[in-house]
């Protein structure tokens, strides 16, 4: 397997792999799925700026991705970065994520980001607990801010301190 940075032939890919997700209404707020054609301005912003999208690749086919965001588009929030992962189903629970996630928190120096954030549901009890054992601590709780198929959700964001060097 091998990690590196997503290109837009990989876009594809991101997008199923996002949209196998939705079904679940555990990891993500979208409840309709997303079109490749949607996400290009999203995927397009990713590659100019110091907020990037790696992929996972293993036998020539993406199996997982993570992103790194602008947390607020204000200059004075440079430093802090929303972390997003997903991986393929048939891949979870296999070293996928944990390998993306130390390639983004080792690159943080070199991107001049402080903090990451993880935007997680509360009733999400495995990304919380992948999360926090990679160090990230609960840093806000948001009840009831999200309706999903009629029934409110709470949304936890939990951070991460990460030392420049």
């Amino acid at each position: 397997m091998i990690i590196r940075y997503a290109q837009e032939q990989d876009l594809p890919a991101i997008v199923d792999i996002y949209n196998s997700t939705i079904p679940s209404r555990v990891v993500t707020a979208d409840t309709e799925p997303v079109s490749v054609e949607s996400r290009i301005s999203w995927f397009c912003e990713h590659t100019k700026a110091n907020h990037p999208i790696w992929v996972a690749e293993l036998d020539g086919v993406v199996i997982g991705w993570l992103s790194l965001q602008k947390f607020y588009d204000r200059p004075a929030y440079d430093g802090t970065a929303e972390i997003s992962l997903y991986v393929s189903s048939d891949h979870r629970e296999k070293g996928v994520g944990k390998l993306l996630f130390r390639k983004a928190i080792n690159k943080c120096p070199e991107l001049r980001l402080t903090n990451l954030l993880g935007f997680i549901f509360a009733h999400n009890a495995p990304s919380l607990q992948f999360f926090k054992r990679f160090g990230f601590k609960q840093w806000g709780y948001f009840p009831k801010v999200a309706v999903i198929d009629g029934t409110e959700e709470d949304l936890i964001i939990l951070g991460l301190r990460v030392d420049i060097i």
